[in-house]
């Protein structure tokens, strides 16, 4: 975790030290021409956003995102576990590979020392850094996010994570609990903050200190929300009136589901919200009042998130960065909103498995933005009179996020991993996931390329 502080001042000189010395970018690439990469990993997001369809959900910036975005409609994690789907994910190798299904090892001293999205990027000349809930805290990275493998710099952590799953919770009896429902009031939280908005400014941050830089940077930043407790600014709820709420179509355990296909949500009954709702083990069910409170903080959750994607994308805008930067953004895995009698992931239905998935490439799913133009200006989801914002181009084929590592390296102009073998536990480098390359071949219309043409002639 970075000091507070003092910290820049540090974090610009091991920047400083580090741009002087990786020298150029990737073989085949200048300094100049590389494409950055930005990253943004979010915790238990299930494609419950506008552009992929949900007409409830305010996700301006995600869907103005997408909208110069390629979207995978149909792309699933690898499992629906924190741990196992971010090493997955950055590793480009299955679970069953990195023999992690849990949180209790790590794989590089378990399977094998396995090369990660972000070192293969800093052994290519970029430099390379994490800020938030990018691999999963503890023994499952090593207690150090992977560090010095994947990272050129020390990966931030927000200050004010430590306090998520303490008793910062006003509850009706005016004391404060440690709940599953948890609107705050920003001001009166410790540290007057929460971590997703000090990653939010961390994020901005990096971006300024490497607009300037030699080389190129790939930067992962993890959001917290909405996994569990549904802490955020209180104002969000406005936008979901419980009367608006209805329940999951489909709520009940279906009959005859064997009991190892189904998961009790014990995170959630740990809850002292929920512990007072004394519901039965395991199939519950929840209160159907309280099941609309549940669906209605997660959907506030997603727009407090979205409006710190926001604020991200926007910096990328003021920082003339968006022609030059690839931005991918993914969840770890979904969640369950009470579909299936479900209340969380730990399942293989589609609503825990299935996530967004959606890479904007400068020049390629959109037209490079000209002089002064902003391609993402940032949308307030609270203003009501906002456009809808159309997705951009879409795919209906069957991916999953093991693609990811060979997807970044492609579209990076770098040489995209080899397939593994089988087995492949002595094999540093290699991927388990296809390369999703062809889906990029023609991601804008022949207008906008014509466009694209004129602005550069």
């Amino acid at each position: 975790m970075l000091p507070p502080g003092g910290g820049l001042l540090w974090l610009g000189l091991v920047l400083g030290s580090v741009c002087a010395s990786v020298g150029s970018a990737a073989p085949g690439n200048s300094a100049t021409d590389a494409l950055n990469v930005l990253l943004i990993i979010v915790d238990d997001l299930r494609p419950s956003l506008g552009c992929y369809g949900d007409k409830l959900i305010r996700s301006p910036n995600m869907d103005q995102l997408a909208s110069h975005s390629l979207l995978f409609q149909n792309a699933f994690a690898q499992q629906a576990v924190c741990a196992p789907s971010r090493v997955s994910l950055l590793t480009g190798r299955r679970p069953d590979t990195t023999r992690l299904y849990d949180f209790n090892s790590y794989w590089r001293a378990h399977s094998g020392n396995f090369s990660t999205i972000p070192q293969y990027f800093k052994e290519n000349g970029y430099v390379t850094m994490s800020v938030g809930k990018v691999f999963h805290p503890g023994i499952s990275s090593n207690h150090s996010d992977d560090s010095p493998y994947s990272w050129s710099v020390p990966p931030y952590h927000p200050s004010s994570e430590k306090y998520e799953n303490t008793k910062t919770c006003r509850g009706p009896d005016g004391e404060l609990h440690a709940n599953l429902l948890c609107p705050v009031d920003v001001a009166d939280v410790p540290e007057g903050t929460l971590p997703d908005k000090q990653s939010t400014e961390q994020a901005i941050r990096l971006l300024g200190k490497m607009k300037t830089s030699a080389s190129p940077f790939f930067l992962a930043v993890g959001y917290h929300k909405p996994h569990i407790p549904f802490r955020y600014p209180k104002e969000f709820q406005k936008l979901y009136p419980l009367e608006n709420i209805t329940l999951a179509p489909d709520p009940q355990v279906p009959a005859g589901l064997p009991p190892v296909a189904y998961n009790p949500w014990m995170d959630i009954r740990r809850r002292e919200d929920v512990q007072a709702l004394n519901l039965s083990v395991p199939y519950g069910p929840i209160p159907a009042d309280f099941q609309r409170k549940i669906r209605q903080s997660y959907f506030a959750c997603v727009s407090y998130l979205d409006t710190q994607v926001g604020h991200l994308l926007s910096a990328l805008d003021d920082l003339q960065l968006a022609s030059s930067t690839i931005v991918a953004l993914t969840s770890d895995h979904g969640w369950a909103l009470g579909e299936h009698g479900e209340w969380a992931k730990y399942s293989n239905f589609d609503v825990t498995t299935r996530v967004p998935l959606v890479f904007y490439v400068p020049g390629r799913t959109a037209p490079l933005p000209a002089a002064g133009d902003k391609l993402f200006p940032y949308l307030d989801p609270f203003d009501s009179i906002s456009e809808s914002v159309e997705p951009g181009r879409q795919a209906g084929d069957l991916v999953e996020l093991l693609s990811l590592f060979p997807t970044l390296a492609g579209l990076a102009g770098l040489r995209v991993p080899p397939r593994c073998p089988i087995p492949s536990f002595h094999v540093e480098l290699c991927r388990e996931g296809r390369n999703l390359l062809k889906h990029f071949q023609h991601s804008f219309s022949i207008k906008n390329l014509q466009i694209l043409l004129l602005r550069k002639a």
